[in-house]
């Protein structure tokens, strides 16, 4: 067996793979370069069934990446802690590396959010990254649900997420992108913002792939119909599930949604497993309230109670 990278060594906190693209910008940073202190973010947290609860039993943290400790705050849910996810920095800047590792337990029931939405820098002569490995054990019911990425104006960003799902486990995974920082007039006026989503079985299976390419200097790239199509957010929403039928999930999230305002478009992924949505529009407050309501609905659905408030301000 291959021993793993310490968590210091690049094989273990930089992406398995960087877009082309991304890398051809590389340069020296006239700043920190990436991986010196305070340059590379780890998380670690694994959950596990302990009584009639989730707790979290190990975590290790490296700044910028910390957690506030987990709350059991949703008053019809007591055994689900929330997690807030959160960075001592005031967001991602040139050559920062973040990865989080999050192991859900066997029959564990946890929802992961960020404090507030992540800030995407200004980048002259590198690029920042983030890994996400989230893995979903057994009868194991996880929401990750994350604030807004905003990029701001010549911001490199790229992205991995990697969700392991067992079979019997319950994952309800979104993303919002804004088109950058919208109250000062920034339009897509980062440089690249890269994303690549992965959901798998244990064995390695595929069950999705969503591939993100967002570059402002490339016609199409960032106002075409399958990406904003001309709004200044975009929301993606993902259940993967075998409490319900992956019909049942689609036409839950298609009802809730008919009357929010934002457009969106909603469709079954493969293998009965369940279904995503994509939420679109120009005012944040609407594609908030949108997204909240379709996480609200997915809950009656499949654990039959409501989205409990996670107030952050």
């Amino acid at each position: 067996m291959t021993e793993a990278p310490a968590r210091l060594d690049p094989a273990h906190y930089e992406p398995r793979r960087v877009p082309d693209r991304m890398l051809g910008l590389t340069g020296t940073p006239d700043t920190l370069a990436a991986g010196r202190p305070g340059k590379v973010g780890l998380l670690e947290l694994r959950y596990a069934r302990v009584g009639d609860r989730t707790e979290l039993v190990d975590r290790y943290q490296k700044s910028p990446l910390q957690i506030m400790r987990p709350l059991y705050v949703d008053p019809l849910r007591p055994d689900m802690p929330v997690t807030y996810l959160m960075s001592t920095g005031g967001g991602i800047v040139q050559a920062d590396r973040n990865r989080m590792d999050i192991d859900c337990g066997p029959g564990t029931a946890v929802h992961l959010t960020t404090q507030a939405a992540t800030k995407l820098h200004r980048v002259e002569f590198d690029h920042a990254t983030q890994v996400v490995n989230l893995t979903a054990g057994p009868g194991s019911y996880v929401e990750y649900l994350p604030d807004p990425l905003i990029p701001y104006r010549d911001a490199r960003f790229y992205q991995h997420t990697r969700v392991t799902v067992d079979p019997t486990a319950t994952v309800l995974l979104g993303e919002t992108i804004a088109a950058g920082r919208l109250a000062r007039g920034e339009r897509h006026a980062y440089r690249l913002l890269f994303s690549d989503l992965e959901i798998e079985r244990p064995d390695g299976e595929m069950l999705v792939v969503d591939t993100v390419r967002l570059d402002p200097h490339e016609p199409g790239s960032v106002t075409g119909p399958a990406v904003f199509s001309g709004h200044d957010l975009m929301a993606t929403l993902y259940a993967v599930t075998p409490l319900a039928p992956a019909t049942e999930v689609a036409d839950t999230l298609h009802q809730a949604l008919l009357t929010t305002g934002p457009a969106f478009g909603v469709s079954v992924l493969p293998d009965d497993c369940g279904a995503w949505v994509r939420i679109m529009g120009s005012d944040s407050p609407s594609v908030t309230r949108a997204l909240r309501t379709a996480w609200d609905a997915l809950r009656h659905l499949l654990i039959g109670v409501p989205a409990p408030d996670l107030r952050k301000s």
